[in-house]
């Protein structure tokens, strides 16, 4: 709201408001899309640490 009333008080338009709006939201969605990458290699590396069957013995 405030860059909306900051772009009509300096001879901005609306559209400039869409625009600014539209690079929040590609930001937004691009650190989104980064998070998720990032936890889905996690979980993929996680995956491979049960590859030893004697780290599963059970002490008699």
């Amino acid at each position: 709201m405030a860059v909306y009333i900051y772009n009509l008080k300096n001879g901005g338009s609306i559209m400039s408001f869409f625009h600014s709006a539209i690079g929040v939201l590609q930001t937004l969605v691009i650190a989104l899309g980064a998070g998720l990458a990032i936890w889905g290699a996690i979980n993929l590396l996680e995956g491979y640490g049960n590859d030893n069957p004697g780290a599963n013995a059970q002490g008699s």
